[in-house]
């Protein structure tokens, strides 16, 4: 590939001393160390967000291990492939040579695939290490997950990435000048992925080399940060359907729980920002209403549903102040959470009763024969009574004096 070879290939370490971060996997204790100095290396999965290196510590273990190894992308391949694999590795296993199967993006294969993967890794006839961004207690099997060992890969420091790039631009661009403050920026803008952040590198190395072609001035090249915002927005790691999509929710839900309304509106604009359906942080916020405003406040309900009904006709981006303002109001309203804990323990008696009958004397009764039979009999009529209060039995007979709400 020569000199068109990307630099996050190029400079792809080949050893666990030149892995980037995730001490807690690879250092002197590491799990991961101990498996490869032992040379038994169980079936795993690599959970982590991109550039954080999951792909780049399969292929230090390919370099490193007397097995045979097999790369495979979930997105583009299925069972044709496996198949062959499978084929190989049964191959193997008769002259006690052991097969790795690494899958990347294994979230992207369905349960039927993974199903079929299943018997192979039981049987350790496929060591498999799968590499997801997505949590996989959703989108791997239970199955297929018991039977492997889960290391998370946290995101990239700041600091770890910025000496990356120092020293590969020394290697890479020695005729370039990068002052350490754009440094920082490229780091930062890297938002913990080391192959976002070559990227980055490669991109405004780039654009300088091509604005100073042609050019008499004899001064150094020099990424600046007008040439860094040129050639990169700051992006945002984020997916819709994936984990960090339930986190921020999960976020926005738990700053207005805790009154915290800056919080709340931080993680509204994060979601918003990131391309989130503004009608799905609505909906979640007309549940909060409810939730955890419930009655201290019922205006927050109508609010709340306003709202809503705003976001679906006036849609991004004039929508977004809405739900900023929808989030400061629930954030410092005062909290009460009776109708979830009534509706939740009276879902439990539901469950462990079942149908229990309606009390004869509130059962309605339109007709002679139900009449007959006591529907409706002893019946009281609250508003016939001195003091509109009845005081009957409402209840099933099995929880007559159930109360679910404090008085």
């Amino acid at each position: 590939m020569g000199n068109f070879e990307p630099l996050a290939s190029k400079y792809r370490p080949k050893s666990l001393d030149d892995f980037i971060g995730q001490e807690h996997l690879v250092g002197e204790n590491g799990p991961i160390r101990k498996f490869l100095e032992t040379g038994n290396i169980p079936s795993m999965i690599f959970w982590g967000p991109p550039g954080t290196g999951k792909t780049t510590l399969a292929y230090i273990l390919s370099l490193n291990l007397f097995y045979d190894f097999h790369k495979i992308q979930a997105v583009n391949s299925g069972k044709d492939t496996l198949r062959k694999i499978i084929k190989i590795a049964l191959s193997n296993q008769q002259y006690g040579k052991k097969t790795i199967l690494f899958l990347d993006e294994i979230h992207r294969w369905n349960k039927a695939q993974q199903d079929a993967l299943l018997p192979y890794v039981e049987k350790g006839i496929i060591i498999l290490i799968g590499a997801t961004t997505e949590n996989p207690s959703f989108t791997v099997n239970s199955a297929l997950l018991s039977r492997t060992k889960v290391f998370v890969f946290k995101q990239q420091t700041q600091e770890d990435i910025q000496k990356l790039l120092d020293r590969i631009a020394k290697q890479e661009y020695p005729d370039i000048k990068i002052k350490k403050d754009v440094l920082e920026k490229m780091a930062e803008l890297a938002n913990g992925d080391i192959r976002s952040a070559l990227n980055i590198l490669e991109m405004t190395s780039t654009l300088v080399i091509t604005e100073e072609e042609g050019s008499n001035n004899k001064k150094k090249k020099e990424i600046s940060k007008d040439i860094l915002s040129k050639a990169v927005q700051s992006p945002l790691y984020y997916d819709k359907n994936g984990e960090e999509h339930y986190n921020i929710i999960s976020a926005i839900h738990k700053s207005m729980r805790s009154s915290n309304p800056d919080a709340a509106c931080y993680w509204v604009e994060r979601m918003l920002h990131a391309g989130e359906d503004p009608l799905y942080i609505a909906r979640r916020m007309v549940r909060f209403a409810s939730e955890d405003v419930g009655n201290s406040d019922p205006n927050a309900l109508v609010l709340a549903n306003t709202v809503y009904e705003a976001c679906q006709k006036i849609g991004m981006p004039e929508c977004s102040i809405f739900l900023v303002q929808l989030a400061i109001y629930l954030a410092k309203a005062p909290k009460d959470n009776t109708a979830e804990v009534v509706e939740m323990a009276i879902k439990k008696d539901i469950e462990e009763y079942g149908n229990l009958p309606v009390p004869m004397h509130i059962r309605n009764a339109p007709t002679q024969l139900m009449k007959d039979l006591g529907y409706g009999k002893g019946y009281e009529y609250d508003h016939d009574l001195p003091n509109k209060k009845s005081d009957q039995q409402c209840m099933p007979d099995k929880l007559k004096n159930k109360k679910y709400i404090p008085d």
